[in-house]
């Protein structure tokens, strides 16, 4: 496990466009699950211990963030031949164990994560309602294990977009473990 940080936040770049399968069968864009008043764009997978820790409070922050007019989407990009926790069917499992309300996708070719310039799971996208970066941040201070407690930083910031429409100038990128890239790609 490679522990990773993104980037902070390079407001107003402009969410890529994508087309992949969900665990629900069906292909989502991003076009078609594009919020009034914003989009949280997750990149993540199943077997790594800091999105494990967090799982629960992704589906509690989404699912409040979409009463404000924010949808959200997971994306899963991590070579799943080298890492078969990662798979389709398990991130069905992962999903369903997890209470995930939102499309959790899988980015089979990992071009979706390098358009996005992803780094490590999780690493969080929140854009304003015209799709431009206003957070990459973390979801809270938890790591791989939970801190009661904690300031719940993305939803704060995702609710500043929803009613301002920019996010917070200060930002603290999330940690992870690294996007399992495939080899020679």
């Amino acid at each position: 496990m490679a522990t990773k940080l993104p980037e902070i936040c390079n407001f107003g770049w402009k969410a890529p466009e994508f087309r992949l399968k969900g665990t629900d069968g069906a292909f989502h864009s991003l076009a078609d699950l594009r919020g009034p008043r914003g989009t949280l764009v997750m990149f993540i997978c199943n077997h790594c211990p800091y999105v494990k820790a967090i799982a629960g409070r992704i589906a509690r922050d989404t699912a409040e963030l979409a009463s404000l007019g924010i949808s959200s989407v997971a994306i899963n990009s991590n070579d799943v031949a080298a890492y078969p926790e990662d798979s389709y069917d398990n991130m069905i499992r992962f999903a369903e164990r997890h209470g995930f309300g939102f499309p959790y996708l899988i980015d089979e070719t990992q071009e979706v994560a390098r358009a996005y310039d992803a780094v490590c799971t999780p690493d969080f996208f929140g854009f304003d309602a015209g799709l431009g970066l206003q957070y990459r941040g973390r979801l809270d201070e938890s790591r791989a294990s939970p801190v009661d407690g904690a300031r719940r930083d993305l939803f704060e910031a995702m609710k500043q977009v929803a009613e301002t429409g920019r996010g917070p100038t200060l930002q603290v990128a999330s940690m992870g473990c690294s996007i399992k890239w495939k080899t020679g790609a």
